[in-house]
């Protein structure tokens, strides 16, 4: 590994330059109405000034709250794919486990390869439909670094 290597710093691979660029979480907002609705919103960021956001609505129960914090993650990516890549929720379960909750999700990715599963977690301290949301990033995170370099 050269000095560049540990910097971070691009470095030559033939022809082109190895990219750094990925995708991150910026931000996730929770509205509750006092007529029972909800509104998700999942911001993410990709490379200096590209902001991406997906917003979800619909009504408030505690298993459709982590839901549509899922679902606005998932809208977010979409967006960013520009529908090259599409995802569908199989579900979202939150486990009591090791004294926390881990927030796990279900997806299929549908893409030009067919349908993949895909699983992720998170552990939640607090916010489950934020929990949700992240764990929709790290169940895609591998399939959104594909995209990327092929972008």
């Amino acid at each position: 590994m050269t000095p560049d290597d540990a910097a971070g710093t691009p470095r030559a691979t033939g022809t082109s330059v190895a990219r750094q660029e990925r995708l991150r979480f910026s931000n996730f907002s929770f509205e509750r109405t006092r007529a029972g609705q909800v509104t998700c919103q999942v911001t993410l960021e990709f490379g200096p000034g590209e902001v991406i956001s997906g917003r979800v609505a619909g009504q408030a129960s505690p298993a459709g709250d982590t839901r549509l914090g899922a679902e606005a993650a998932i809208r977010a990516l979409e967006t960013f794919t520009d529908g090259a890549v599409t995802f569908e929720l199989i579900g979202v379960k939150v486990v009591r486990a090791f004294d926390g909750n881990i927030v796990i999700t279900s997806l299929i990715q549908h893409g030009d390869d067919g349908p993949e599963r895909l699983l992720g977690c998170y552990l939640a301290e607090g916010d489950l439909a934020r929990g949700a949301a992240l764990s929709v990033l790290n169940a895609t995170n591998r399939a959104l670094g594909n995209f990327i370099l092929g972008r």
